[in-house]
C-alpha cells in the first residue's frame, strides 16, 4: 500500500511537470521524456526455481516514473509580421548570438531587438547582439536582407550605408542546449560547439525575416489534447492515492 502511495504520486508529479508550458514569442516547445524508478525484485529472473529450472521471467514491482529529461521540439513556428523594422524572424534552424553579462555568448530565437544609449542592437534585458551592430541615431531608414545585411540610410544621403552583418549559429544537436531562461541557450557538450554563418549561407541557418517575429512553436490543438491526457492520467493516479489511504484506514482500525 505505501508503494501505491509513492508510485501513484510519482505519476501525479510527471503529469503536472508534463503540462509546464509558455507561449512567448520564440519560445521553443519540449516534450517530457519519462523513466521507470527502481524495481523490487521479489523473484529475480533468472532464480533457480528447482535444482533442474529457473524462472523465466521473474517477479518485479515497478515503484513509479519520475521525468527523465524535456528534448527542445525544433520545429518552426509561424511567423506574424509586427512592422517594427528593429524585428527579425528566422526562416529556418540557427539562433541569434547575444553577450551574457557574464561575457558568455547565449543563443535564441526570439528576434526582438532595439538600440541602447550607444545605437547598439540589444534584447528587451540590454543583451547585446552579436557581432555588435550599431545603428546611427540620425539613420531615417534601417534595412536588413535575408543574408543578415544590415544597411541604413542616413540624412542627405540618397544611397544606404552598410554598418554591419547579422551572424546565426547552429547546433549539430540542439536538444542538447542549455535552457537558461528568457528564450535563452546555452551551448554545453552535448549540443558540440556552435557552428556560425552568414543567413542564407550553404551552412544552411536559414535567412532573416526583417519585421517580422517567430511565434511559439506549441500546437493549440495538440497540447489541449495533452492536457487532457495528462488530466485523466493525474485523476487516475489520485484514486490510486485515495484507495491506498482507505486501505491504510482499514489496517489502523483493525488493529485498534
Amino acid at each position: 500500500m505505501f508503494h501505491a502511495l509513492y508510485t501513484a504520486a510519482s505519476g501525479m508529479t510527471a503529469q503536472q511537470i508534463n503540462l509546464d508550458n509558455s507561449s512567448t514569442s520564440g519560445f521553443q516547445a519540449r516534450r517530457v521524456q519519462f523513466s521507470d524508478l527502481l524495481y523490487q525484485s521479489e523473484v529475480m529472473p533468472g532464480a533457480a526455481a528447482t535444482q533442474q529450472t529457473t524462472v523465466s521471467s521473474g517477479l518485479q514491482i515497478g515503484l513509479g516514473t519520475l521525468p527523465g529529461n524535456t528534448e527542445i521540439i525544433q520545429t518552426q513556428g509561424d511567423l506574424s509580421s509586427t512592422g517594427n523594422p528593429l524585428d527579425f524572424a528566422i526562416q529556418g534552424t540557427g539562433f541569434f548570438q547575444i553577450l551574457l553579462p557574464n561575457g558568455q555568448i547565449g543563443y535564441t530565437r526570439a528576434g526582438s531587438f532595439q538600440p541602447d544609449a550607444q545605437g547598439n542592437l540589444v534584447t528587451a534585458n540590454g543583451n547585446a547582439l552579436q557581432p555588435a551592430i550599431t545603428i546611427p541615431s540620425n539613420a531615417t531608414n534601417v534595412t536588413v536582407g535575408s543574408d543578415g545585411t544590415v544597411s541604413v540610410t542616413l540624412p542627405g544621403q540618397t544611397q544606404a550605408s552598410q554598418v554591419g552583418v547579422i551572424q546565426l549559429a547552429g547546433f549539430a544537436n540542439p536538444g542538447g542546449l542549455n535552457s537558461i531562461g528568457n528564450n535563452i541557450y546555452l551551448a554545453t557538450t552535448a549540443s558540440g560547439n556552435p557552428i556560425v554563418g552568414t543567413p542564407g549561407s550553404s551552412d544552411g541557418l536559414g535567412t532573416i525575416q526583417q519585421g517580422m517575429l517567430e511565434q511559439a512553436n506549441v500546437n493549440v490543438v495538440d497540447e489541449f489534447v495533452n492536457m487532457i491526457l495528462a488530466q485523466r492520467s493525474y485523476e487516475s493516479n489520485s484514486r490510486v492515492v485515495k484507495a491506498a489511504d482507505e486501505m491504510l484506514q482499514g489496517l489502523n482500525q483493525l488493529a485498534q
